[in-house]
């Protein structure tokens, strides 16, 4: 029991020591948004300079910067998990759409109205599954009876 008395003292220090040291602890009380809000922009500015690197009339094609886009979202998901956010969360869904407007603005959402292919395709296509489903089921029935008849 002394010792376990003994060690204890030696904890205090070392737990005093450590609360200095983390000055970027999140806050016991939750989620502190004046500083997540002061810590994404650094987030939003990495990912500005790396867009510099693709061309402008790129932006709207994802596959040319997934790699800066993937590294600020992660950016964005850290800085507001140190601070005690959750992520995503309203402040940083909105700041999220900010850089978006400033990209992406340009970019339009073309969606391709799909159509069904011409009957004399669709209709082969559809039907040469269910024959052949159909067949197989009527070979194995077949060869089930077949084989009951040979035993």
């Amino acid at each position: 029991m002394e010792t376990r008395a003994r060690r204890r003292p030696h904890l205090l220090p070392l737990l005093l020591l450590l609360l200095l040291l983390c000055g970027e602890c999140p806050p016991v009380g939750g989620c502190n948004e004046k500083r997540m809000l002061a810590m994404l922009p650094h987030c939003g500015k990495t990912f500005a300079e790396r867009m510099k690197k693709v061309e402008v009339w790129k932006w709207c094609n994802l596959s040319e910067f997934i790699v800066y886009y993937e590294s600020f979202t992660n950016c964005t998901e850290v800085e507001t998990n140190v601070v005690g956010c959750y992520w995503p969360n309203p402040l940083a869904e909105s700041f999220i759409a900010g850089v978006h407007r400033r990209f992406f603005q340009n970019c339009s959402v073309a969606r391709h109205h799909w159509q069904d292919p011409p009957d004399g395709i669709l209709i082969p296509l559809i039907a040469a599954p269910v024959l052949l489903t159909i067949a197989m089921t009527g070979v194995v029935v077949w060869r089930s009876k077949r084989t009951a008849q040979v035993v």
